[in-house]
This record gives structure tokens, C-alpha cells and sequence, in this order.
């Protein structure tokens, strides 16, 4: 898989081509397939102006960090320092995990729109997944609301707990 760029990633999204969005942020296309392909980079004020004119913003968010607190069956737990949030498309899509996650319903594809399915793909990836997985298919959001539903083994509970809960990393300030 290639790494897209932010700009790319907004462009793409907008569903425009690169001589559209270069028309509308005031720039020529090839300096926008540069910035794309990693042959330029804009200042933070010609990445701002392109991205808006794709319809989007800049914004800041935490940078989230993973962390082995302990083992469950053999199986790393790795627990984020803040709950990841997804965009809604990506938080309520139709999604068919890979194989180390569920391999027992090999293909099964899961509608996270739909909250009993949501959360059996929580627990598999509160349980089974890594890094990656959690950042793919878990909104942090979503994850608050069914907390006390899902069904997992205590050690991933009590690991996850702080970071739900919002305990993790609090200052007494």
C-alpha cells in the first residue's frame, strides 16, 4: 500500500482532479502532483489554502501512541494514549476484517452502522488486533458508548480501562 499525501488525500476525497483543485487553490497542476508526490513540499500556508480549497481544514489532534501493558493468552495488548476518532464514513462503514482477526467467520463483512455488529468487531479488535487495527476500526466515541456491552476478557478490560474512562495521563491540576 503507498502512502498518500494529505493534499492528495483531500483532493481524492473532493472527488476532484489534480488540474481542479490546482485551478481553485491558485497553483499550477504540476506543482500540485509535486506536492503529491513528494517532490515539493508546501509551507503550512500553501497546505492550508490547497486543502481548503478541497473543502476541508487543517486541524490538530493528539498524537496517538501505542503501548504494551500486558498479555493476554500469549497475545500483546497494545493500548492507545488517547482514543483514536474516525470520520464517520470510515466509523460507520461495511468492513470485512482480515484473516488475524476473524479468522473463525473468514469473508463476513460487518456494518458498523449497526451497533450489535460494531461491537462484536470492537471486541475482536480489542482482543485480537494491533496498532494498525485499532486505528482502522476503532472510534473512540463509539467505543465510550458500548464499554460496559462488550464482551472481553478481563486482562484486555482492565488494560483498556484507564484510556476509556479517561483516567490515563490526567494531571491532578
Amino acid at each position: 500500500m503507498t502512502e498518500t499525501t494529505l493534499i492528495e488525500q483531500a483532493r481524492e476525497a473532493a472527488g476532484l482532479s489534480q488540474r481542479a483543485l490546482a485551478d481553485r487553490a491558485g497553483t499550477s497542476r504540476t506543482t500540485l502532483s509535486a506536492y503529491e508526490h513528494g517532490r515539493k513540499s508546501p509551507t503550512l500556508d500553501t497546505a492550508i489554502r490547497i486543502v481548503a480549497a478541497a473543502g476541508f481544514e487543517l486541524s490538530l489532534g493528539p498524537r496517538i501512541e501505542f503501548q504494551q501493558v500486558t498479555e493476554d493468552r500469549g497475545r500483546p495488548i497494545h493500548v492507545p494514549n488517547f482514543l483514536p476518532s474516525l470520520p464517520l464514513d470510515r466509523a460507520f462503514a461495511t468492513v470485512e476484517l482480515p484473516l488475524h482477526l476473524n479468522w473463525s467467520d473468514r469473508g463476513r463483512r460487518y456494518q458498523l452502522r449497526d451497533r450489535r455488529q460494531r461491537s462484536r468487531v470492537y471486541e475482536l479488535v480489542l482482543r485480537e488486533g494491533g496498532p494498525h487495527d485499532v486505528l482502522t476500526y476503532i472510534d473512540g466515541a463509539l467505543l465510550l458508548d458500548l464499554w460496559d456491552e462488550l464482551v472481553l476478557p478481563a486482562k484486555v478490560r482492565a488494560a483498556w480501562s484507564d484510556v476509556v474512562t479517561g483516567n490515563r495521563g490526567q494531571s491532578d491540576s
